[in-house]
């Protein structure tokens, strides 16, 4: 259920709109945050901030507060006359004054730049559960790689791939033991978990689709096999 008593499927790959004049910070943030398994909106049209995001509908939306045309306040103001979608100011400006009217026209948070991209990943993340009532999303990230369980992809430089459930479970196991050396037989009993034979060549065919869909994003280097022992990442 969402804020406003809607129900939400399970799951849900949550939207965020950046309001962002600086080029370069606005593809930094969509970057980081489509890495992490978010959908971004991301314009570079200053002229009906406020109605454009009421009208995509965001779950959260990052606001600058330096604007062209109008200011962030001013945008704040409109967004909340209309619409309960959760607010993070992200600026440059750092005085108790900016946070204290920011949070005085219906801001959720605020976090000046330069920022620690965990801490604001962290906030948004915090956000989206309270505002949204959804569990955070389990992620696993190694090497600028993260996987994301519940969905069921991997995501690399705002790239992304579906995996299956064979492909999944080995990328986790894998991921979950970096930089050690799993072995085939202990892949196979996470897999099959079971007494019966199962066709060794099975897994290679696995793991040489795994790498195929990783390298398919950009993802090279990655998946290491040990002969006679097994793979690591």
């Amino acid at each position: 259920m969402n804020q406003n008593g809607v129900a939400q499927p399970a799951h849900t790959v949550h939207t965020i709109y950046i309001v962002e004049d600086d080029p370069q910070i606005r593809a930094q943030l969509c970057l980081l945050l489509e890495k992490y398994g978010y959908c971004c909106l991301a314009p570079d049209s200053f002229e009906n901030v406020a109605q454009s995001v009421l009208k995509a509908a965001p779950h959260l939306v990052l606001l600058d507060i330096n604007l062209p045309l109008y200011d962030g306040y001013h945008v704040c103001r409109e967004i909340r006359a209309q619409s309960d979608v959760p607010i993070i100011i992200v600026t440059s400006r750092d005085s108790e004054l900016d946070e204290l009217m920011s949070m005085n026209l219906g801001a959720d948070d605020f976090i000046t730049k330069p920022y620690h991209t965990q801490i604001l990943l962290a906030r948004i993340a915090s956000l989206l559960k309270r505002a949204w009532h959804t569990e955070a999303r389990p992620l696993l990230e190694h090497k600028g790689l993260t996987l994301d369980l519940a969905g069921g992809s991997a995501f690399f430089a705002g790239r992304s791939v579906e995996l299956s459930k064979n492909e999944l479970r080995i990328l986790r196991l894998l991921m979950e033991h970096p930089g050690v050396v799993v072995s085939r037989d202990d892949i196979m009993n996470d897999l099959w978990q079971s007494e019966e034979f199962i066709d060794d060549n099975t897994l290679t065919v696995n793991v040489n689709r795994l790498r195929r869909k990783l390298e398919s994003i950009g993802v090279t280097d990655f998946l290491h096999t040990r002969r006679g022992q097994g793979y690591l990442v």
